[in-house]
């Protein structure tokens, strides 16, 4: 009786494994799903606010072209870069993110460009993805984790996390200062769906007040890739001084349990000096070790102690 006991909790556990194995395979095939080359449209409007005299900001909609790349494929880390593409000549570095598997670290955003490692245990983050945003910079955005669905064969991951106000209201609202980003993802026969439940927030030591609600959608369609030939040129010229950007990151990151970041300093907005610092690498070949050092340097400027 013991023996056949302990065959059958074997193969419970060997079934378990192998289910557990599926899964992440699963996982992993909608992550790298989302990279392509993608015709995006962005809508975001205020739908509800506690305030009945509050008055709402306009709708947001904009477009443009953007590739997303796998840039990292290991087993429980994916990174994906994305790029707008403007023209035949131009093209911006956009956002990133990074999904990692049963990741216990996690930056978790405060207010006034300031992070705070948040406290995560193997129970928290058992079978989820974390997706880590980062800016153009490099410099964190916000930090999500939630579990990956695939019932009915339709994929879909969601998360709630605080952020910086989005770069669209950066530079014109200052009534509040944190959004508490509810964000949904849905693989579609086309490309993939960006949802966002928002909660515009402002946080003071008193705690937070709600201003408004906030519905997103980013609508990313599968468009032709030929689109994106000097995109393509741009980053293989461009791909290893950022991979260095990266890493000095990482180490900024990985270094303390608190930091913020400046947005400008000596007159440069953070992005522009990173920009340049590039094209001077590729235009004087610097080393992996040159590009690190010029980088950890010009950062000095932006982070606040």
């Amino acid at each position: 009786m013991k023996i056949l006991n302990l065959f059958l909790l074997l193969t419970v556990l060997l079934t378990a494994g192998a289910n557990a194995q599926e899964k992440l395979e699963q996982d992993r095939k909608a992550i790298k799903s989302l990279a392509g080359f993608y015709k995006v449209n962005f809508n975001y409007g205020e739908v509800t606010s506690p305030n009945p005299d509050y008055t709402f900001s306009k709708p947001y909609r904009s477009h443009g072209n953007e590739w997303a790349e796998i840039i990292v494929d290991e087993p429980k880390r994916i990174v994906i870069q994305h790029m707008l593409a403007i023209d035949d000549s131009t093209v911006i570095k956009h956002w990133r993110q990074d999904w990692t598997y049963e990741d216990t670290n996690i930056m978790l955003y405060t207010q006034d460009n300031a992070w705070k490692k948040g406290n995560l245990t193997a129970a928290d983050v058992k079978g989820k993805w974390t997706q880590k945003v980062y800016q153009v910079d490099d410099s964190p955005r916000y930090q999500g984790y939630g579990t990956w669905s695939h019932v009915g064969g339709h994929d879909s991951w969601s998360s709630e996390t605080d952020s910086p106000l989005p770069r669209r209201e950066s530079t014109v609202r200052k009534d509040y200062n944190v959004l508490n980003r509810g964000s949904r993802i849905t693989i579609t026969k086309e490309g993939w769906m960006f949802e966002q439940d928002n909660k515009k927030l402002l946080r003071t030591p008193n705690g937070d007040k709600l201003l408004a609600v906030e519905k997103g959608y980013e609508e990313f369609t599968k468009t032709d890739p030929k689109k994106f030939d000097y995109a393509k040129k741009w980053w293989q010229i461009q791909q290893n001084y950022w991979e260095d950007v990266r890493s000095v990151w990482a180490d900024i990151i990985g270094s303390s349990d608190t930091f913020k970041v400046k947005t400008m300093a000596n007159g440069k907005l953070l992005y522009e000096t990173l920009f340049t610092l590039g094209d001077q690498s590729i235009k004087e070949k610097w080393s992996a070790n040159q590009n690190k050092e010029k980088v950890k340097a010009a950062l000095q400027a932006y982070l606040v102690n």
